[in-house]
């Protein structure tokens, strides 16, 4: 067994009833895979560097949020919100026909596994969050703010957007492109790494030759926050009991710190299948600069609670060579069987 190659995947589309989901699905494609789910303003090729460090024999589809990437926009009138990201969950598996899911998730995207755990346990069987692991809870005063200032520049948004009086966002080359997404990251994603970012959210502008706007949706730089009241992220993160749960912290990130203390402590007690790891150096996205030592933790997790299916050996120990004929006969058979099965949700 060996690893991934980022350039064997099939893209996909997943319906939805103000579009669909755009993702790759990477690996192996005869088997339920990994569901990645990125960050905020991010999409799937956030994952870009960690793919071809994760084992072959192991399948991972990685999606775009709506709004983000090349996933369709939802439609006009209507807000983004944490919530309803958590339904696109139970939409891939119901697509597909899983009864459970596997996920890894960054900032956004852990978020949303933190939250879909808690309310459907018995759906997952294993969580990889990558340094984070509830949503931010600023003061009452901050939260008022951020409101009301989300509330102004979602309606700015909004009117940019409507028939008859679209523009394009403001427009740069590629050089600044990188300076732009790493300064709105706060570096932590730099300009060398801003390019697996960049090639599914930018478009050529119409206007300007050589330059370049992000083509995401602006309206989800105002979605709606998780505001959880104290005692509610505590009480969710009982319900996760005793589900394999890695969590991966970048030392110079405060994303899972102090705030985050109690909810860590529920997941550890009494929990043999919870890991907790802090990569020195690491930012918030610490998979995306860090790729290598992440692995390091989430191969052996990834082995340890979805190994390699017995149906894939021989008695005598010997792997089943298939032809590349065959497998890709055994996935295209996958895809069309998936595509007509029912949710067992």
């Amino acid at each position: 067994m060996g690893t991934m190659s980022l350039s064997d995947f099939k893209e996909v589309k997943i319906p939805a009833p103000w579009g669909h989901i755009s993702g790759r699905w990477y690996g192996n494609r005869t088997e339920r895979p990994i569901l990645a789910i990125h960050g905020w303003l991010d999409n799937l090729g956030t994952f870009d560097r960690l793919i071809p460090l994760l084992p072959d024999y192991i399948g991972v589809l990685c999606i775009d949020l709506p709004g983000h990437g090349r996933s369709a926009r939802i439609q006009p009138g209507m807000h983004y919100a944490v919530n309803d990201y958590v339904l696109i969950i139970p939409r891939v598996m119901q697509e597909y026909g899983w009864s459970k899911v596997s996920l890894m998730g960054h900032s956004l995207g852990g978020i949303i596994s933190f939250i879909y755990t808690s309310l459907a346990p018995h759906t997952v069987d294993m969580v990889i969050s990558l340094d984070i692991l509830l949503p931010w809870t600023p003061s009452p005063k901050t939260f008022i703010k951020t409101l009301a200032h989300s509330l102004e520049k979602h309606l700015v948004e909004e009117d940019r957007q409507e028939e008859g009086n679209l523009h394009e966002p403001p427009s740069y080359t590629l050089a600044q492109l990188n300076k732009v997404l790493a300064k709105g990251s706060y570096n932590s994603v730099t300009p060398e790494f801003a390019q697996h970012l960049l090639h599914r959210q930018v478009s050529k502008s119409q206007l300007y030759p050589d330059r370049f706007f992000f083509s995401r949706d602006g309206r989800v730089k105002y979605y709606s926050l998780t505001q959880m009241e104290p005692g509610f992220s505590e009480a969710l993160a009982k319900r996760i009991r005793r589900k394999p749960y890695l969590i991966i912290k970048g030392s110079r990130s405060d994303f899972v710190g102090v705030r985050t203390e109690k909810a860590v402590a529920i997941l550890r007690h009494n929990n043999p299948h919870f890991e907790f790891y802090e990569v020195e150096g690491g930012t918030h996205h610490v998979h995306l600069h860090a790729a290598e030592e992440c692995a390091r933790y989430i191969v052996p997790f990834i082995r340890h609670h979805r190994p390699p299916a017995l149906t894939s050996w021989s008695l005598s120990g010997k792997e089943q060579h298939l032809s590349a004929e065959e497998k890709r006969r055994q996935q295209e058979r996958f895809f069309k069987r998936s595509t007509h099965a029912k949710s067992k949700l």
